[in-house]
């Protein structure tokens, strides 16, 4: 299921699933995705909730202020190699990142679409605490495109330097096979989508 997730789509995984455990929960839920994405604290997500006004902190905070902490948690479960389960609006929100990412012509996952798949499954904890902040959905998928597009540019003096093309590129997964659209420099899809 994540194998077209970006090395940052699965860290965030990665750090949902912790979250789950420090809240002491037994499942990964929307909130705990959005933490994840917070607290990963880079990427294409981050650089547009930034964008719009919103400081992650904030999030992280709204978070902690709404979410009760659950008992202890079933002791099978607290080990750091444990994978929680996902609850139906989590997997609902991964289904979402997928469609996102697809539907924007993106051979991967990244943050950018968990972020779109949080927005989209909008009666989450996730979505509320994001709407609470204004981000709608549609605004958000306009700055990631803008964002996207600056990073795509061959040229530009903006405020994301070619070390963050390089970095953005490298997230990418490998694909196996290059489609015959690809750059032939560089096998990104989307440049020549773009032109």
């Amino acid at each position: 299921m994540y194998e077209r997730f970006t090395d940052r789509a699965r860290k965030v995984m990665q750090v949902a699933n912790h979250e789950a455990q420090r809240f002491k929960h037994e499942y990964i839920g929307t909130e705990h995705i959005l933490l994840g994405l917070v607290k990963e604290g880079s990427g294409v997500a981050v650089a547009a909730v930034k964008n719009l006004g919103v400081e992650p902190g904030r999030i992280t905070i709204e978070i902690e202020r709404i979410v009760q902490a659950g008992s202890e948690a079933d002791p099978n479960l607290r080990y750091p190699g444990v994978r929680y389960p996902q609850t139906p609006r989590a997997k609902t929100v991964i289904e979402y990142a997928m469609r996102e990412a697809r539907d924007l012509h993106h051979d991967y996952v990244g943050t950018e679409h968990m972020l779109l798949g949080l927005l989209r499954e909008n009666e989450g904890v996730a979505a509320q605490v994001l709407m609470n902040f204004g981000l709608r959905l549609d605004t958000v998928r306009e700055e990631i495109r803008a964002i996207l597009g600056r990073l795509t540019e061959s040229e530009g003096n903006d405020e994301y330097s070619p070390q963050s093309r390089i970095d953005w590129a490298k997230d990418r997964p490998k694909s196996s096979d290059k489609s015959p659209e690809a750059c032939p420099k560089c096998g990104d899809t989307h440049i020549v989508r773009i032109l």
